[in-house]
């Protein structure tokens, strides 16, 4: 499983903004498209053919689309006999996998938390259960990954919030800080599932969240349920008495996903 929120395979959203913004030119969506229908990494002069533009103004616009991450390059015999002197300059689709929404929607990482869950070696009740442990598991993943990279030695409630705030932002949460310890997410990435099945959902929103604090070892702030209309079910805040462990769940005094309240919410988030 990837430490992070975002599969390996997916860019960020200012990458997949960008790689839309390519192919608006008529150009090089001709170019993108001969290089996925042919199978087979081409040349220059054989992209340049199908689109009917110069070979030099194809090396141009097929840059770009490597530039942007759609394609990927390398100099080597398209046909793969050797032969003497320089290899051509060949150019192929890329595995990235690029998607855009608008607010941000992340039904993929919902989907493979359900799927860690199913796979689980070792069940321990029933399959909403298995979910959240997997959500809390994804969660510290990602704390964890991020503690790793930042190295933030002690995190007092004010920095924990900065910390999250920061992570939260890239995997489309939206948070909004209303306070110096007081979080609130204004997206939900799991939005409309939650409106399907909000008991599930939010619950599993809520472990992934709490697991990051607990990944990241952030002290004295709590993941909370808080439904609200509009935005996300989960608010991060400041434990009461300003102390707390990492992770907590929010007026239990436990960690782990049985410490979850799993409540209707008003309406979805």
């Amino acid at each position: 499983m990837d430490s992070d929120l975002t599969p390996a395979s997916s860019p960020p959203p200012a990458a997949g903004l960008e790689a839309v913004t390519v192919l608006a030119d008529e150009v090089r969506r001709r170019l993108y498209g001969f290089t996925r229908r042919t199978h087979r990494p081409v040349t220059r002069e054989e992209a340049a053919a199908d689109a009917g533009v110069s070979a030099k103004l194809a090396a141009f616009h097929l840059d770009k689309l490597v530039a942007a991450g759609l394609l990927r390059s390398r100099y080597d015999s398209p046909d793969g006999i050797r032969r003497v002197g320089r290899k051509p300059k060949v150019y192929e689709p890329a595995d990235t996998d690029i998607r855009i929404s608008i607010p941000e929607r992340r039904p993929d990482v919902l989907a493979e938390i359900l799927l860690d869950a199913l796979l689980d070696p070792e069940p321990r009740g029933d399959t909403q259960m298995a979910a959240l442990r997997a959500a809390r598991r994804r969660g510290e993943d990602l704390g964890t990954a991020t503690r790793a990279r930042s190295r933030p030695g002690r995190l007092g409630p004010e920095r924990s919030i900065t910390l999250a705030e920061a992570v939260l932002e890239q995997h489309g949460f939206e948070p909004d800080r209303q306070a110096p310890t007081e979080l609130l997410l204004l997206n939900c990435p799991f939005h409309p599932l939650a409106a399907r099945s909000p008991e599930l959902v939010c619950g599993i929103n809520h472990a992934f969240l709490g697991g990051f604090l607990t990944g990241v070892r952030a002290l004295g702030i709590v993941a909370v349920l808080a439904p609200h209309p509009g935005r996300c079910c989960v608010e991060l805040r400041a434990a009461k008495g300003g102390r707390g462990e990492p992770g907590q769940a929010a007026g239990t005094g436990l960690k782990g996903p049985g410490s979850m309240p799993l409540q209707q919410p008003d309406s979805a988030p």
